[in-house]
């Protein structure tokens, strides 16, 4: 919304303790071409950045359950610059907020919510509906994804006004929990990890949590927490649920009817 570092991790790894703030920008990526992700929403307070998310069926958005929304939160769509006045863009107001019901502060664990919104959404070229997984298999050590959001690009700054993007690649769930420094945090199956590709340090950061892990084309994670200060750190990488059989059957159980 957001939506958060090498391949070659020896195995001394050293884990987060921190979630990444309200939301989790991207590290080490660059700017989206205008308009060219177009299921990517933007919580909004004001005019702050709350967290990203994605636009998944007309009038639902999906993100992150440890997002704070407030009255008075907006979704916008078809957003590249947060603060200019793009024609391209929606706003709606949220009329349901449905976190997973088994969401843990502690343990990170069923980091996804579900945000209704008040109309259904006008698909333009700015607007359009992220795919959803088919298969449920865990993504192999070695994938490549995107992440994208409006969070900050470098540890201690401030979020860029427009969309940002990076390529991270997926980390064996063993190595990310070989020497766990979590503090009792452990990346359960329902979670996965990524970093950075080919020693590029890329990641979420701070302001991205919410938003996509897209492999393939399609979205496979939400961005859900890391270290704070850390970002793109090689110890550090980020940690996003990972979108399994049981939550696509929650959120169908929520939205009351199959996913497009």
């Amino acid at each position: 919304m957001d939506l958060r570092s090498t391949l070659s991790f020896s195995a001394a790894i050293i884990f987060l303790t921190v979630h990444r703030g309200h939301c989790t920008s991207i590290i080490g990526g660059k700017e989206s071409a205008a308009h060219s992700r177009p299921y990517m929403a933007a919580l909004m307070s004001g005019k702050h950045l709350i967290c990203g998310g994605t636009l998944i069926q007309g009038n639902w958005v999906l993100t992150a359950a440890h997002c704070s929304i407030e009255n008075g939160t907006t979704i916008i769509l078809g957003a590249h610059s947060l603060s200019k006045n793009e024609p391209e863009k929606q706003i709606f107001e949220i009329t349901r907020v449905c976190g997973h019901p088994k969401y843990n502060k502690k343990t990170k664990e069923n980091d996804i919510m579900l945000l209704k919104l008040n109309r259904k959404a006008k698909m333009t070229r700015a607007v359009k509906i992220m795919k959803m997984p088919r298969s449920y298999d865990d993504m192999k050590a070695g994938t490549r994804c995107l992440v994208t959001g409006w969070g900050i690009t470098e540890n201690g700054g401030k979020g860029p006004d427009t969309l940002h993007e990076a390529e991270v690649t997926i980390i064996s769930r063993d190595v990310c929990n070989d020497k766990n420094h979590y503090d009792d945090i452990a990346v359960k199956k329902s979670m996965v990890c990524a970093g950075g590709v080919k020693k590029k340090r890329t990641d979420t950061c701070k302001g991205d949590s919410g938003g996509p892990l897209i492999c393939g084309g399609i979205q496979r994670g939400i961005t859900s927490f890391g270290r704070r200060g850390k970002c793109a750190d090689p110890k550090y990488p980020g940690v996003y649920t990972r979108l399994t059989k049981d939550y696509l059957e929650w959120i169908k159980k929520i939205m009351g009817e199959n996913l497009d």
